[in-house]
């Protein structure tokens, strides 16, 4: 049984306690830098080529640690005390970006160095962002779980989309190398906040376990859990979707939609709008309306939501459509990772996590490279439109699958 640490009651019910809080800000402090990064990388490799099968190269990189390293971390998660985990990997991604910077400054900021920073900051997520979400429950009571996950949410999604995006695209006009400085002290302050959390090491079964065995733990309790598993692989789908339009965003906002960099930053801000307003509403949203039905109405609204983007006439209706798909990713998280964190054992949650991201972002790479490849071929409008045609079917292929699934 977990141990929840740091929790507080006020007049008989549970609150979230400060270490809760105290990562609440270091999440919130990181993801404004990763905001500004997010919107100056793109704006950044377009300064380089205008080939979107190369742009789309430096979002697969970011993604393609989630394929290949995700199982091992679940185990290291598991494994090693998550909190030392969380800090020492946001002050690896301070390096990684400080040195991104360096490299704008003297003007040595190729695609294929652009793709080995993503390669590195994305190795550094998967860690941190595993154990950020093993962590949780450890910091507060099980019945807080949907409420602290949509507090995530929400300052995840003010950071990474809504401030960071249009102070990134704003001090990228100014001078290229800002946003990148702010992010890697964004990233050093968050590390600094993580190091004062109390440690939550997790047992993992026997001293003698190898990193093999414990894998396959996590492999063989996601296998035989039947709803954990057809909505990790319905995520796979729809994320491999949303790749395929994000990565050639930036070209479709420049060179169809005709927005400056600036106005880049406040069109990804949209999708902040939305998320906000997704983080609020959906935990009383899902509580109304069920679990299954939650997810099939994010299904269904992603299919519209793609191809509205990609025929959008012009900045105003696109900035309406991200807006929309902002609300419900939120909402398929909050239900997803509550439900991830209710159900499998505390001891197991780093694994299974990992099994989870592998399927459900694993494709996320290979979705980007798709995205670029349709764009050459077909135009910039293309990939959001077979996108959206790509989730209806998902839809419902999974249809009968969660029902059944379904508790």
């Amino acid at each position: 049984m977990t141990q929840t640490i740091g929790s507080s009651t006020f007049q008989g019910r549970p609150r979230l306690g400060r270490p809760y809080w105290r990562m609440w800000w270091a999440n919130a402090i990181s993801s404004t830098g990763d905001g500004a990064f997010v919107a100056a990388l793109p704006l950044l490799a377009v300064t380089v080529t205008r080939d979107p099968r190369l742009v789309a190269v430096v979002t697969a990189a970011t993604y393609l640690p989630w394929l290949v390293l995700s199982l091992p971390a679940g185990a290291i998660v598991d494994r090693y005390d998550r909190v030392t985990l969380m800090w020492r990997s946001q002050a690896v991604q301070a390096a990684v970006v400080a040195i991104v910077a360096i490299l704008v400054v003297f003007r040595q900021g190729s695609i294929a160095a652009l793709g080995v920073a993503g390669l590195l900051l994305g190795s550094a997520e998967v860690i941190f962002s595993n154990a950020a979400q093993s962590v949780l429950p450890a910091l507060v009571p099980p019945e807080l779980l949907p409420r602290a996950n949509g507090s995530q949410q929400v300052s995840l999604t003010v950071g990474e989309s809504f401030l960071g995006p249009p102070v990134g695209s704003l001090l990228f006009a100014a001078a290229a190398t800002l946003p990148f400085g702010l992010d890697a002290a964004s990233f050093a302050g968050s590390a600094a906040l993580l190091a004062r959390l109390p440690r939550t090491s997790q047992a993992s079964g026997p001293a003698k376990a190898t990193i093999r065995a414990q894998i396959a733990e996590g492999l063989r309790w996601l296998a035989r859990h039947r709803l954990l598993r057809v909505v990790a692989v319905l995520l796979g789908i729809l994320n491999f979707a949303n790749q395929m339009g994000q990565a050639v965003l930036v070209l479709l906002a420049t060179q169809t939609l005709r927005v400056g960099s600036v106005a880049y930053g406040f069109l990804l801000a949209a999708t902040a709008v939305g998320s906000v307003a997704g983080g609020l509403m959906s935990p009383p949203l899902v509580r109304w309306l069920g679990m299954l039905p939650s997810l099939i109405i994010v299904g269904a609204a992603e299919t519209a939501l793609f191809v509205g983007v990609g025929l959008a006439p012009d900045p105003a209706v696109a900035a309406v459509m991200l807006a929309g798909q902002g609300f419900v990713v939120t909402m398929w998280n909050v239900v997803t990772v509550s439900l991830r964190q209710q159900v499998v054992p505390a001891h197991l949650l780093g694994r299974v996590n990992s099994v989870y991201r592998m399927l459900g972002w694993g494709l996320m790479p290979l979705g980007a490279l798709a995205g670029g490849f349709v764009a050459h071929a077909a135009g910039l409008r293309a990939p959001y439109i077979v996108a959206g045609l790509l989730c209806g079917l998902a839809l419902l292929a999974a249809l009968p699958l969660l029902r059944a699934a379904a508790p």
